[in-house]
């Protein structure tokens, strides 16, 4: 049985850090492309960042470039994402997603994933 379960998301002030985590079970950890998602009240679900399935590449959408890392360790079965410099309009549920295809396709769409977590939240007060 597949499960992604999330973790890590809280309430913080502008400017400030969490990091998520997603531990992964029933699937083959070092062989599939993984990402994060997020989506807020208002919008629809939106790409954050996804991680090559040998976690040497990585790719961000370009609002959290530069403030946000993913990274995975293997040996955890658990995908992370270090969010820094936290912003108001960073506010939504957090979702880790596991990829149909290899993240090198740059296939971060929606109708891409094949496995969803249930989401954490993340709050960011100005």
């Amino acid at each position: 049985q597949v499960q992604l379960t999330e973790s890590g998301g809280g309430s913080v002030q502008a400017g400030g850090s969490l990091r998520l985590s997603c531990v992964v079970s029933g699937l083959p950890f070092r062989s599939v492309g993984l990402a994060w998602f997020r989506q807020s009240t208002d919008n629809e679900r939106e790409f954050v960042a996804a991680i090559a399935h040998y976690g040497g590449e990585s790719w961000y959408q370009a609002s959290v470039k530069g403030r946000f890392t993913i990274s995975k360790e293997n040996a955890k079965n658990t995908l992370y994402l270090q969010m820094s410099s936290l912003k108001p309009e960073d506010t939504g549920l957090y979702y880790c997603a596991k990829l149909s295809t290899y993240a090198s396709s740059g296939d971060f769409t929606t109708r891409n994933v094949g496995f969803w977590g249930q989401g954490t939240q993340v709050t960011v007060s100005s």
